[in-house]
């Protein structure tokens, strides 16, 4: 039997780590675990205070360590427990990673630009951690991320993840192509609200971006 309960959207809080070095230096992180650098710990700390008169039920975070980081803030100031799933990890990017992008270029110049010309289902180098084509990697985040949203019906969860989990979910809620550039920007620590319909499993986005409590200075995810 169907009750009002579980007939109630859930709200999402989708929200990217903060900043780390890499991120900074603009070397590919992948599943390698990267802790938070002082930026990104300042960054956490704005975050958890300007969420810390929302309604939140749960807080939920990719178990790498950046995110984790990220989320213990905000659960913190919650009072809630952390949650960890490692299907909101970033994606596994193989040979890749802990290369800069001008290095990946030089050493694996074929896979390189099939990645930058957006071929989906393109394989990755090996590597020292998994290598998912982009079509994998937007089944597996995406999937958990409605997975979660449709155990917690009529609740606010925050979901704290990685630039390539964000780029996904706005893909899905949109309808985008997985092919088609990316022309919207993913920020670090950036709130991005949207809300799961169980009825029809649609996912709406209705604010994206939000890093007013983090000016001055966020980075945007390179696609």
């Amino acid at each position: 039997m169907t009750t009002d309960t579980d007939a109630a959207p859930t709200d999402i809080l989708l929200i990217r780590h903060g900043e780390t070095a890499w991120n900074a230096e603009r070397r590919l992180q992948g599943h390698l675990d990267i802790p938070l650098n002082g930026e990104g710990e300042r960054q956490a700390a704005l975050l958890a205070a300007a969420l810390a008169g929302e309604s939140i039920d749960a807080v939920v975070s990719s178990d790498l360590m950046r995110a984790r980081q990220t989320a213990q803030a905000v659960a913190d100031t919650k009072g809630l427990p952390l949650r960890q799933d490692a299907q909101l990890r970033e994606r596994g990017y193989g040979g890749f990673e802990g290369l800069l992008y001008s290095e990946i270029e030089q050493r694996f110049p074929r896979e390189f630009a099939a990645w930058q010309a957006r071929d989906v289902d393109a394989s990755l180098p090996p590597g020292r951690n998994t290598a998912e084509t982009f079509r994998a990697f937007f089944a597996r985040c995406t999937g958990a991320i409605l997975r979660l949203a449709a155990a917690s019906p009529g609740t606010t969860l925050a979901l704290v993840a990685h630039g390539g989990v964000l780029e996904c979910a706005y893909r899905l809620a949109r309808g985008l192509p997985l092919d088609t550039p990316r022309d919207f920007k993913v920020y670090n620590a950036s709130i991005n609200r949207f809300r799961y319909h169980p009825a029809d499993g649609r996912l709406e986005l209705y604010s994206w971006g939000e890093v007013e409590h983090l000016r001055p200075g966020v980075l945007d995810e390179l696609p």
